[in-house]
């Protein structure tokens, strides 16, 4: 039984043309060893089977249909429906162990002080189980930095206090890739990270519909939010002198990237930003 100090958590699954994985995803909310207070799903427009799957077999699911504007702002929109203080994000092509909530609401419990709790994650590639290399590699507390290379938190691990977003801001609808990267820099400049070393979701990747596998070049919308780090003025010395050094590696590799290419309109973008914070492409 939980107290009535106990964490109380929405959850938001967004989801576009995933019929086929949502229901998996959904299954592993409403069977979660201490369930949720709320559960939304976000349909941003999808045209399978999504609407049917939901009104036949989940009729007791919360669902909000939006027209087709892309991940953020279907996260966006389930953060601004939901009624309690604790957010939780699952994407509809991953799927929770049954005791994701419960460990991390213990967590959070044993935590007051801490209002960001994300947990370790199995990974499967096509079909396969398959170990994350060291870089991937989850971390509690001041992370900052070891965030800025790659998104080193998952959206499904995550379940953190919504008054985070009102200091923040919400995901960047403007980038249509690597938005969770954007939030994860603004939320760990400024916010401890609780860290739960067991694994409690399962990851699934190899599918042609990921943003990853969707969109060429990554590091095209890092350097943007790198960029937006700089600018925002609220990183002291140290963090900003290494939001300096990893955008001037992720420049060189992409304006290499695109003189090779002969992408003259990458290149001059690349010029730009560097020019803007003194880096040389040299």
């Amino acid at each position: 039984m939980r107290t009535r100090h106990s964490v109380e958590i929405s959850v938001v699954i967004p989801t576009f043309n995933r019929a086929q994985t949502l229901g998996r995803a959904l299954k592993s909310v409403l069977t979660q060893d201490e369930p949720a207070d709320e559960l939304i799903v976000v349909d941003d427009g999808s045209t399978d089977e999504t609407a049917v799957l939901l009104a036949q077999e989940y009729p007791q699911v919360r669902v909000i249909r939006q027209e087709n504007q892309g991940v953020s702002a279907a996260r966006n929109t389930g953060i601004g429906a939901a009624a309690h203080p604790w957010l939780a994000f699952l994407d509809s092509d991953d799927e929770w162990l049954p005791s994701k909530l419960a460990v991390q609401r213990r967590a959070l419990a044993e935590h007051p002080e801490l209002r960001f709790c994300h947990a370790d994650e199995i990974w499967i590639r096509n079909g396969k189980r398959v170990n994350p290399m060291k870089k991937h590699a989850k971390q509690g507390g001041w992370i900052y930095d070891q965030c800025l290379a790659l998104c080193c938190i998952s959206p499904s691990a995550v379940v953190m206090h919504r008054s985070i977003f009102e200091e923040v801001g919400l995901f960047d609808v403007s980038l249509p890739a690597a938005e969770d990267y954007d939030l994860w820099l603004r939320l760990c400049a400024r916010y401890e990270v609780l860290f739960v070393s067991e694994k409690l979701l399962t990851r699934y990747g190899g599918h042609q519909d990921q943003l990853s596998q969707k969109y060429w070049g990554m590091d095209r919308f890092r350097v943007v939010a790198l960029s937006k780090m700089l600018r925002s003025s609220q990183l002291p010395e140290t963090q900003r002198c290494a939001t300096v050094e990893m955008l001037s590696r992720k420049l060189r590799v992409l304006n290499n990237g695109a003189r090779k290419r002969e992408n003259c309109e990458l290149a001059s973008e690349c010029r730009k930003m560097a020019a803007e914070f003194g880096i040389s492409l040299a």
